[in-house]
């Protein structure tokens, strides 16, 4: 999908095939499979990876695992959901286990299929893009000092000279933000920013973007993209795609990034360490990361007598 934004036709390249014939029928077969597990109870669970399943250290606890697993086994329909790439976000799956099924990413731009006859063990399905110019034009008027990054989507980054080599997964390129300009963007990421100033949102949102602040190590990073692409825009295209009755979808998240999808799941459940704004978009809260919150709540889907989160 691709958004025009004011800027130049833009769409994914031959080796993402989103689109493509053999991708949609390989959608296709795989949501008639999920619908009919979804006739017989099974659920739609979208998790966050990011201080939900994963420490902030990157660990992730074999209970995390186990749970997952036995969902899967179950029936249940698995679907991470993250703010990282693509090309971060299929490490964190092959890592639970999970060789099919549907990874969101990029908070929301990226949808792939992950299936383990495919050659790279996935196909990229959805991917949005816009015009990035008149929105780096706005950071470079209000951010001057900020380092700026674009996703090239499966492969790594384009990055300004002096982007935090922490804040991307996969490899690097540095390019000039005119070089960034010329490109189509799934998303713009800008390290350690400032907090945005009303007149910058302003600004963003007349471009029809949104600006979507979070945190890595303690220090604002933003990200801007077209208003109304989120986790929940994408899993709600796949929950009506599989045809999940929507009381039948569950969701677990820590972030800013994450209010959209908890408000879109039949049940949303924030971690217990989650900015109050979070909590209050969630229909529950559980334990913090550091007490593998999520453990319960997806126990808890597997058996509703077990694992209950907190009030």
């Amino acid at each position: 999908m691709t958004l025009d934004l004011g800027g130049a036709p833009s769409g994914g390249g031959p080796t993402l095939s989103p689109g493509s014939p053999a991708t949609e029928a390989l959608t296709a077969r795989a949501a008639a499979e999920v619908a009919g597990r979804a006739a017989d109870g099974a659920c739609l669970v979208a998790l966050d990876v990011d201080g939900t399943l994963m420490s902030f250290d990157e660990f992730i606890s074999d209970e995390v695992r186990e749970s997952i697993t036995a969902l899967r086994e179950a029936g249940h329909e698995v679907v991470i959901a993250t703010g990282r790439p693509l090309v971060g976000a299929l490490p964190v799956a092959r890592e639970l286990g999970i060789d099919s099924g549907w990874v969101v990413s990029s908070n929301g731009s990226v949808t792939a299929r992950l299936d383990p006859t495919l050659p790279d063990g996935y196909v990229v399905e959805d991917v949005v893009r816009f015009d990035p110019r008149a929105a780096l034009a706005v950071m470079a008027e209000h951010m001057p000092s900020a380092h700026i990054a674009m996703e090239e989507v499966g492969v790594g980054f384009w990055v300004t000279d002096g982007f935090p080599a922490h804040g991307t997964h996969g490899p690097s390129q540095v390019v000039s933000l005119e070089d960034l300009g010329g490109r189509d963007a799934i998303r713009v990421v800008v390290s350690e920013a400032s907090t945005p100033t009303r007149e910058l949102e302003r600004r963003v949102e007349e471009l029809g973007l949104v600006a979507t602040s979070f945190f890595i190590s303690a220090t604002r990073w933003m990200d801007v993209a077209p208003r109304g692409v989120t986790k929940a825009s994408a899993l709600e295209r796949l929950r009506a795609l599989c045809s999940v009755p929507a009381e039948r979808t569950v969701a677990i998240g820590d972030g800013e990034n994450d209010l959209e999808m908890l408000g879109w799941a039949g049940r949303g459940v924030a971690m217990g360490h989650a900015e109050a704004k979070v909590i209050a978009a969630a229909d529950e809260v559980t334990l913090s990361i550091v007490d593998d919150g999520a453990v319960p709540v997806l126990r808890s889907i597997l058996d509703p007598g077990r694992g209950q989160s907190v009030p």
